[in-house]
């Protein structure tokens, strides 16, 4: 969909400001169905839930979701069980969305 999963994500170790919405709002048209939420803490975040056949579709998935955030170095949250898959993504170090969460977002839509 976009160009973003050509990028490398990049490690954040804080000292940044995270995106405001308008950044936020820009980024997201450049991935597929990702959604921004926010905690109680308004801390910004990226989720989507992924469906499958099964429970096996959805390990292999989730197994190469993992691959992929060992080779970025940036890891997602992930939940799963039969026939579902659900990513989170955001900058722990900044507490909040930058380009790398949506270049992992990105990547991670390519694996499907």
């Amino acid at each position: 969909m976009s160009d973003l999963a050509d990028k490398k994500c990049i490690p954040c170790e804080g000292g940044i400001p995270s995106f405001d919405t308008t950044e936020i709002h820009k980024y997201l048209k450049k991935v597929d169905g990702w959604d921004v939420k926010s905690n109680e803490d308004k801390i910004y975040y990226l989720i989507k839930e992924f469906k499958f056949e099964n429970f096996v579709d959805s390990q292999n998935f989730v197994n190469k979701v993992g691959n992929l955030a060992e080779e970025e170095g940036h890891h997602p949250d992930i939940w799963f069980g039969w026939g579902y898959a659900k990513i989170k993504i955001f900058t722990h170090a900044i507490r909040g969305l930058h380009e790398s969460d949506f270049v992992l977002a990105a990547k991670i839509d390519k694996i499907i």
